[in-house]
């Protein structure tokens, strides 16, 4: 069997699964330092920036709408943990319009805070969630 030639520390581990236990465990650990991390390396982008498109949804959030898809204003869950960890809830995703698309495209503006209107941070993503830049004015 391969457990021969191992010392009896591993053959004991393994026999008992905590072999596989640990070896998740020191994985798992891994991945939520990565992620953890992620959201603090979130660069700035300044809102002039921005494609217009943006800032003109950026401009309609502020006001309350009215916005052109009805997915606008969703729950954002932040799966990823892309960006700061928030309670459910907090987060919102709009639409920012890309030019010749036939959908709504991968742009989105996802904002965080208590009235809609006046969110406590906005963040920009050009590639539908895969990364984000903080807006700033």
């Amino acid at each position: 069997m391969f457990l021969s030639g191992r010392p009896p520390w591993w053959q004991a581990l393994h026999k008992t699964g905590l072999l596989v236990t640990l070896a998740g465990a020191v994985l798992m650990a891994g991945s939520v330092q990565a992620r953890g991390s992620r959201p603090e390396t979130v660069s700035a982008v300044a809102l002039a920036r921005l494609p217009a498109e943006a800032q003109a949804t950026h401009r309609l959030i502020h006001a309350g709408g009215p916005f052109p898809h009805r997915k606008d204003g969703a729950v954002f869950a932040n799966r990823e943990r892309a960006l700061p960890g928030k309670p459910r809830g907090y987060y919102h995703e709009y639409t920012v319009e890309t030019p010749g698309a036939r959908d709504r495209g991968a742009r989105r503006i996802v904002c965080g805070g208590v009235p809609a209107t006046r969110p406590d941070v906005c963040f920009y993503t050009a590639d539908h969630y895969t990364s984000f830049r903080r807006i700033v004015q």
